[in-house]
């Protein structure tokens, strides 16, 4: 069977860091695998028994300063260990360094991405 083309339209930055995955009412230890303008991919724990379109809250600490993207959100998959999460809100602050981030990752070609994100609300 032939792979799938690619429905992402954000891209997707390496990004290694621990996270705080609010989940009902704990916090659940994971390992940020990447992130984009409208989400982020994780690796949990086996005990992680969160499902599809189950709401949750990110905090993701950027290098070792004080910048932390936070952002309300819902699983939007699972496969495995690594669950995606797409984000419903995100704060002025979190929504600049996370543009940052990518904006420095991609050479400064983000405009395009910014206007897939207006379009995307």
């Amino acid at each position: 069977m032939a792979d799938a083309p690619e429905r992402r339209r954000f891209s997707r930055i390496p990004f290694q860091s621990s996270v705080e995955l609010h989940v009902r009412n704990g916090v659940a230890p994971a390992r940020l695998v990447d992130v984009s303008l409208k989400g982020a991919l994780i690796e949990v724990g086996d005990g992680f028994d969160a499902e599809r379109g189950e709401p949750c809250a990110l905090a993701l600490r950027l290098g070792g300063g004080d910048a932390v993207v936070r952002m309300d959100g819902a699983v939007a998959h699972r496969e495995g260990t690594r669950v995606g999460i797409r984000w419903h809100a995100i704060d002025l602050e979190s929504i600049a360094h996370l543009r940052r981030l990518v904006e420095l990752n991609l050479g400064g070609d983000v405009h395009g991405e910014l206007a897939a994100l207006v379009e995307d609300e």
